[in-house]
């Protein structure tokens, strides 16, 4: 079997990873499958209930810590660009979702109720009474003009 040639025409060979290598790569990547999964249930749970604000903010968290350590691993051991891509997206993920829970948690009595109105309403009328609902429900300065 031959190798590849390079961009420029030269002939590149992959160099055998050690044992530890292998083992540090592929502690790498899991790592960051556990990270995508943290993120991705953060958002997924958030979307199903506030009344799981909780488990949300639990799993945000969670990936914000194997984010970090991830991306660390990733600088540090010149991972591939895609697991540094996918860390760093996954840490904007994460920071929209922490704002999301803590407006969540400021406003927690209001989102529930409208999220049990909303859930109740069949048309669109019912969905616009719904959220006419929820801005009266808010304190003065977040309502709209």
């Amino acid at each position: 079997m031959n190798p590849t040639p390079g961009p420029n025409g030269s002939q590149r060979t992959s160099h055998p990873l050690s044992d530890a290598a292998k083992a540090s790569l592929l502690k790498t990547h899991t790592l960051f499958r556990m990270f995508i999964v943290a993120v991705l249930g953060s958002f997924f749970v958030f979307q199903l209930d506030v009344s799981y604000l909780w488990l949300t903010a639990i799993l945000t968290l969670a990936g914000i810590i194997l984010g970090i350590m991830v991306l660390i691993r990733a600088v540090r051991l010149k991972e591939s660009r895609l697991v540094l891509f996918g860390t760093i997206s996954g840490l904007v993920v994460s920071a929209v979702m922490v704002m999301l829970v803590m407006v969540s948690a400021l406003f927690f009595n209001q989102v529930r109720d409208y999220q049990e109105c909303a859930r109740h309403a069949l048309t669109s009328q019912a969905s616009n009474d719904c959220r006419v609902q929820l801005e009266n429900s808010m304190p003065g300065q977040f309502r709209q003009s």
